[in-house]
């Protein structure tokens, strides 16, 4: 792992405070139980690369603004799928305003887009924003069709 940048994240089984690397092989556990933990990083156009597209997992990718109303509703929504997927999914976050190349890399029109990845390869797109339930189950259906 070259990025040596890493998030606090709190284990949602035990309580542990645990220290998440924003790029590594494998899904990061508990130090204490065990458990997956939810995997929530920023990326950029810098570091996009080595953090979303060559990660094990499928990673959600979240593109957003800071002057978005409908942003800030999400986040805590996708916050809580990333928690309740813990293990199966990776959050990135991607700020547009900071990160040109990426809003135009995907074409980004509206913000929120969200995106999901597997591989590096973009395997569900979905502008707007949706309620925890829905965005859980666009997750969902979207990493289980493409599972095989």
């Amino acid at each position: 792992m070259s990025t040596m940048q890493a998030a606090t994240v709190s284990c949602p089984n035990c309580g542990r405070t645990n220290r998440v690397p924003v790029a590594a092989e494998g899904r990061p556990k508990c130090g204490r139980c065990k458990q997956p933990l939810p995997w929530m990083v920023d990326a950029g156009d810098d570091d996009f690369t080595e953090v979303a597209e060559r990660a094990d997992i499928p990673v959600v990718v979240d593109l957003w603004a800071t002057w978005c109303g409908p942003c800030r509703m999400v986040s805590p929504a996708l916050e809580k799928v990333a928690t309740d997927l813990a293990g199966r999914i990776k959050l990135v976050k991607v700020d547009i305003d900071k990160n040109p190349r990426l809003s135009q890399r995907f074409e980004v029109q509206a913000v929120p887009t969200l995106l999901v990845l597997r591989r590096g390869e973009t395997v569900a797109r979905q502008a707007g924003a949706a309620p925890a339930a829905a965005l859980r189950q666009w997750v969902e259906h979207s990493i289980t069709a493409r599972e095989g």
